[in-house]
Formats: C-alpha cells, sequence, structure tokens
C-alpha cells in the first residue's frame, strides 16, 4: 500500500475538524427540518447551525462510490462488496444508495426470497446466545462491505430475532459558528396577468428569503478504529475499511460539495490534518485511490457482488 497506517496502530479514532467557506460570497443556505426550520443551538460560544446532519453526510460520503449515470459502483470502487436490486431485469437500486442499505425492503421484503433465504441461513448460527460480532461481519463483509462503515440493523425477526445491528464506524456533520441570519426576498413576476390569482400560479407574487452567515464552517469526520478493530477480520480488512473510510472523506472534500441550491462550499484549508492522532494528514486523493486499489485486492477473496431481483 502507498499509504502508511502504522501511525494510526495507537489511536482509537481518527478526528478531523476541516474548515470550509462558501464558494462566493458569504451567504449561504441552512438545512431546513420540517415544523422546526433551521437548526440553530445556542452554546456558551454563540449560535451554532447544524448545516448538515449525520445521516446527510452519511448519504454524500456514500454517493462518492457510485455512479449515478451508470448505476453502479464508480470504477475505484468496483471491487467492493454491495448488493444490486433490479426489477423485471432492469436496475432498480442498491444497498449502496439505499437508506438502510442491506435492510432495505427492496432486498429482504420482494417476492423472491433467493437473497433472504441465503442470508438467513448464513446468520442462523446467531439465532441463540450472544452475538457473536466476528461472524456477523464476516457475512456484512461478504455481501455489503459498506455496512462496516455506515452502520446497519436488521430489524426483520427471522435474522437472529432482529438484534443484529452495527453502529456506525464512519459519521460526519457540518456545523457553522456565530451564524446570523442573512434576510432578503424577491418576487415572481407575471408580465402578463401581474394581480392575477396567486393560489393558480398568476400574478405578482413576493417572497421572503432567509439564508445564513457564519464566522466559521467546519466539516468534522469521526473514523472509529477501534470498532473496525473489533470486528476481528484481520489486518488485510481493518486496512481496507481504514482506506476506504478516508477515500470516502477526501473524495467528498474535493468534489462537488454543492449541498443545496443556494449552499455551495470549498475547502478553506490547504492541508486536511486531523485532531486525533495530532498531525495526521489525510493523504491526496491521487494516493488514497492507489491505496484502495491494492486494499480491494488483498480482500476480493472475501467479497461478492450479488443481484436481488425485486417483485412486489
Amino acid at each position: 500500500m502507498s499509504i502508511e497506517l502504522n501511525v494510526l496502530k495507537e489511536s482509537t479514532k481518527l478526528l478531523f475538524a476541516v474548515p470550509l467557506k462558501p464558494l462566493q460570497g458569504e451567504r449561504f443556505q441552512p438545512t431546513g427540518f420540517p415544523d422546526l426550520g433551521a437548526a440553530t443551538f445556542e452554546t456558551s460560544s454563540g449560535t451554532k447551525l447544524l448545516l448538515e446532519s449525520p445521516q446527510s453526510v452519511a448519504n454524500r460520503l456514500e454517493a462518492v462510490c457510485w455512479d449515478e449515470v451508470k448505476s453502479e459502483p464508480v470504477t475505484i470502487c468496483s471491487g467492493l462488496s454491495f448488493l444490486r436490486v433490479e426489477k423485471d431485469g432492469k436496475y432498480l437500486t442498491s444497498s449502496m444508495t439505499e437508506a438502510h442499505r442491506i435492510n432495505s425492503p427492496y432486498i429482504l421484503e420482494g417476492k423472491d426470497k433467493a437473497f433472504f433465504n441465503t442470508l438467513r441461513e448464513e446468520l442462523a448460527i446467531l439465532a441463540d446466545g450472544p452475538i457473536d460480532r466476528r461472524r456477523l461481519a464476516k457475512v456484512l463483509l461478504k455481501y455489503d462491505i459498506g455496512s462496516l462503515l455506515h452502520g446497519v440493523f436488521l430489524a426483520k425477526k427471522e435474522l437472529a430475532g432482529g438484534r443484529l445491528r452495527v453502529a456506525r464506524a464512519l459519521g460526519g456533520f457540518i456545523e457553522a459558528s456565530n451564524v446570523r441570519i442573512a434576510a432578503s426576498g424577491g418576487v415572481k413576476n407575471d408580465a402578463v396577468n401581474p394581480s392575477g390569482e396567486a393560489k393558480s400560479g398568476f400574478g405578482n407574487v413576493p417572497f421572503h428569503r432567509e439564508e445564513y452567515v457564519a464566522d466559521t464552517i467546519t466539516c468534522y469526520f469521526n473514523l472509529d478504529l477501534a470498532q473496525i478493530r473489533g470486528y476481528g477480520l484481520g489486518p488485510e480488512v481493518e486496512n481496507l475499511l481504514i482506506v476506504l473510510g478516508m477515500y470516502k472523506m477526501r473524495a467528498f472534500l474535493s468534489g462537488n460539495m454543492r449541498l443545496r441550491t443556494a449552499c455551495d462550499l470549498t475547502l478553506d484549508t490547504s492541508e486536511v490534518v486531523a485532531d486525533q492522532p495530532t498531525g495526521f494528514k489525510l493523504p491526496p486523493l491521487k494516493d488514497l485511490e492507489a491505496a484502495l486499489g491494492s486494499a480491494i485486492n488483498a480482500v476480493k477473496s472475501q467479497m461478492t457482488q450479488v443481484t436481488v431481483n425485486f417483485a412486489s
């Protein structure tokens, strides 16, 4: 591998706090939640804003591995295990893109029970007694390695009584500090019938808009190295999961960070340096791509790619 991971052996976590800024100007559009609006909160150091939730960041980290045009993993991730779902012979979805990954109803709830029965047989040994995490991790590695980074909860009672779950080993969120509202507005013009009925889409319709400005915007990442080692799958799998986690971080930071129409961010630093272990630098994307290819090859015999047929 082209990346030296020995410096991480004494650490239980890999933590980053990465400075970001708006790509243009100062304003940015916040995340909006139903019945809540922008997720602001008060701290001892001032008003903060949850700009991107852990759930959303997890989805974005998964997205860097997926080619939406081809409906398949990007080339560098093509050897990773995942479940492809087809309906009538055409792509429908996948464990990489589903909110609940392998626990998706399109994977486990369809009329075609071939994969469900295979999964139940391989996990049958876990039905009684304490959960053998190594056994569970080995099965997840085989069918959907992303579950070992992003977590999964196999809630169906037929699968060890619905007790099989893995917490996120890779997490992230984005916060803005000392935020203030940047109020603006506009009008939807109707040159044909300015006084027309607005509820039908006619007429001039004024509107207000609330964006935000902030002193700082920070993207936080947490890769739980202790959890990855706790899977008990050996050094080659550990290396793959760590490199894959770092690849996802770097690909997200180096890619298109347009989170919403009016929230387009970019890095505000020349180097991404960890808070823990102190001084560890997130490698460049090119180096991580090379390391990821080697790490996948070392573990490819333990991974597979299965097509699940969904019939409602």
